[in-house]
């Protein structure tokens, strides 16, 4: 069963992609590996002389958007840039539950395909959910690992996808930017977040995706405290899904000497300081 609403949106959405990939402006190689779930899609890119980067992309996104947003990296680091399997892009159309370690086989799968016994991984949101079940699921495969704003730590009470519903069913009833922007400020917080590709990208998943809200469930502790590599958890104090106020201290009971960075006055959708990218990139490259 496809993941797109029609095929005329599964062609929309792909041509979305390959079009913020010729925007981003740098080369790539197109990469499919097999894994017990199906046929992943990865984008190589970045300093290919650079230590490697698993990089995990957000819930009903897309590796292509995730790397706009994520050019920090890529001066310094070979990129493996995965688009989730069951989600926009070009991985298989497979669904996997969100609750469970699947998501963790199957990064584990990945990492395997690519040919790595351990990587450095980053993932946000949805994606820093499944970085998280990998954590658990395969803890001998994570080098190093930063989960900025991320599920499966302690997901908040789904209040605020309940408040995004009124604009939402605005914006698919008229089509209107307006309410697609109301919609995107319950994550946003600020106006100034709204780029025209992160709007670009949320229209798409609304307007062609069979959009899925259910994020990775929260990990066992127990299984966390398996995984020994250098962690970085960053969250945002305004989010509205993840609030720092709860992960980051869950954050740091479950995993030893886990390091935390609170982004102050942010929600969901934020823009990093360049002080934060550089904490980033000193702690994945170290």
């Amino acid at each position: 069963m496809s993941i797109y609403i029609t095929k005329a949106g599964k062609e929309k959405s792909l041509r979305l992609y390959d079009s913020q990939m010729s925007r981003l402006g740098v080369p790539f190689s197109d990469l499919f590996v097999d894994t017990r779930f199906g046929k992943t899609h990865i984008l190589e890119t970045g300093n290919l002389s650079g230590k490697p980067l698993l990089v995990f992309h957000g819930g009903n996104s897309t590796s292509a958007y995730n790397l706009l947003m994520c050019r920090f990296l890529l001066d310094v680091f070979h990129i493996y840039a995965v688009d989730t399997i069951g989600h926009p892009g070009k991985s298989a159309e497979v669904c996997i539950s969100p609750c469970g370690y699947d998501y963790g086989i199957w990064a584990s799968d990945v990492i395997s395909g690519i040919g790595c016994e351990k990587i450095r991984c980053f993932g946000g949101s949805f994606g820093g959910g499944i970085l998280a079940k990998l954590m658990c699921a395969a803890p001998e495969k994570v080098d190093r690992s930063v989960l900025i704003v991320p599920a499966g730590i302690c997901n908040a009470f789904p209040v605020s996808t309940v408040k995004m519903l009124l604009p939402l069913i605005k914006y698919r009833l008229t089509g209107k930017n307006e309410y697609l922007i109301q919609t995107c400020l319950r994550m946003a917080v600020s106006r100034g977040v709204l780029d025209e590709d992160t709007l670009d990208t949320v229209r798409d998943s609304f307007d062609n995706v069979k959009t899925k809200v259910g994020m990775p469930s929260n990990v066992s502790p127990r299984l966390m405290k398996r995984c020994k590599a250098p962690t970085l958890v960053i969250a945002a104090e305004k989010d509205c899904l993840f609030p720092a106020r709860k992960v980051l201290p869950k954050a740091k009971k479950m995993l030893d000497g886990c390091k935390t960075m609170l982004l102050r006055d942010r929600g969901h959708l934020h823009i990093l300081s360049k002080r934060e990218k550089n904490f980033i990139v000193d702690f994945l490259n170290c």
